[in-house]
């Protein structure tokens, strides 16, 4: 029998129309299998997710730069044809802020953790994050936040180079036009390029102090808040590999015992009154050896499978249970389990995991993602190497950190377009 209540349905929601978010299949594997009835509001026309034997029925999403209204429109009409109070989950940050802000509206049709309205978008945006953590005592990277191009210069003078470069709210990117929520920046040529740019990227530019890589340094921390404040489920994992390649998203994780790491994560969300899933990302300094936050998200992180313990507890499977009233089980942790994404590191895949392993992509039970995935990939690969085959005589700017990507970053990140 199913820890879950299965009478109440879930509706996973995702506005950013990435084809390769596996977290949005790791969700719907996740409920599915506990036997909930899943539904997913995000792009079909070329996801894998669609695939899936764990999804019910797929929506259309909210158009590109769609309002707020328009969000909250497309969850009602897909609360009327499920015909009964969901689960809701925002897989993305742009999600995750627009449901937070129209909670009141959403209710009763959906359940949604208790906490104040405007918080998601808060720890989202990375300029307040820079605040809310000299608050509550967590370490964060030196932040300036330049209103003028004399001001870019001065802050590159007090930081020194390389530095990096956010937007503060890098869910108001458009999508067009090449900016990044995350880059690299070796000369103040290139922060101003970005300053003045300002106004169509739609949120401040923030320039950061730039901690060094190294090993043993980028680690993450994942968590469900319940309605009483206490963190379950989740855990801290160290970060082994990255696509791009040292730069960007969790390819090869590890769940990774870190008592400070999660220490920090519990001062902030206890601090801040948050409630409901969360993805920190921090990089640990190699100078003084403390843990800097780089990023909140409010909302499961794409590899938050990694964190599911021996009684089949995730973060997802959390947020169900304390909505739906029922209790948790007690935190059974799997330290050395190894989650994989296989499409950005297949030679992991395939090598063996002593303390158990899950595969972003391919699973027994539910092949179809997995052959639609290779598919799709391959097609993405294909053309982009016909892109890269195009001469250009175009300037060398920034390097740029994926969207979807960890702001962790080293020396030797590669461009993505």
């Amino acid at each position: 029998m199913s820890l879950l209540d299965t009478r109440f349905p879930a509706v996973l929601l995702r506005i950013d129309r990435n084809p390769f978010h596996h977290g949005t299949l790791g969700a719907a594997r996740s409920l599915g299998r506990a036997g909930v009835e899943v539904h997913v509001v995000a792009d079909s026309a070329r996801s894998p997710v669609h695939a899936s034997r764990y999804v019910r029925q797929m929506h259309p999403p909210p158009p590109p730069g769609a309002s707020a209204d328009d969000i909250v429109a497309v969850l009602r009409d897909v609360a009327e044809r499920i015909g009964r109070p969901a689960v809701l989950i925002a897989l993305d940050d742009a999600s995750a802020v627009a449901v937070a802000r129209a909670r009141d509206e959403l209710a009763p049709s959906y359940l949604l953790p208790a906490m104040p309205h405007a918080l998601p978008e808060r720890v989202a945006d990375k300029g307040e994050l820079a605040s809310l953590c000299a608050a509550a005592d967590v370490p964060h990277p030196v932040t300036l936040v330049p209103d003028s191009p004399a001001a870019v210069d001065d802050a590159v003078r007090r930081l020194g180079l390389p530095l990096v470069a956010k937007w503060s709210r890098p869910w108001l990117l458009p999508a067009a036009g090449g900016l990044r929520s995350t880059s690299l920046v070796h000369t103040a040529q290139q922060a101003q390029e970005l300053h003045r740019r300002t106004a169509e990227a739609g949120s401040p530019l923030l320039l950061q102090a730039y901690l060094a890589p190294g090993p043993d340094r980028d680690w993450f921390c994942h968590g469900y808040t319940d309605r009483a404040g206490v963190l379950r489920a989740g855990g801290p994992g160290r970060k082994q590999a990255s696509w791009p390649r040292a730069a960007g998203l969790t390819a090869v994780g590890r769940w990774t015992a870190n008592p400070e790491v999660r220490a920090l994560a519990e001062r902030l969300t206890g601090e801040l009154g948050y409630r409901g899933v969360f993805d920190l990302d921090f990089r640990r300094c190699g100078a003084t050896g403390r843990y800097h936050l780089l990023d909140f998200n409010p909302r499961p992180g794409a590899q938050f499978r990694l964190f599911t313990d021996s009684t089949g507890l995730d973060v997802v499977r959390a947020q169900h249970l304390d909505l739906t009233g029922r209790p948790l089980p007690d935190p059974a942790p799997v330290v050395g389990r190894a989650f994989v994404v296989e499409n950005y590191a297949p030679l992991a895949a395939l090598r063996t995991a002593p303390g158990g392993r899950e595969l972003a992509w391919y699973a027994h039970d539910d092949r179809e993602p997995g052959r639609a995935m290779w598919a799709l990939w391959c097609r993405h690969v294909s053309r982009r190497l016909r892109e890269r085959l195009v001469p250009t005589a175009a300037a060398p700017g920034p390097r740029f950190i994926p969207r979807a990507a960890s702001p962790s970053l080293t020396d030797n990140e590669k461009a993505s377009s």
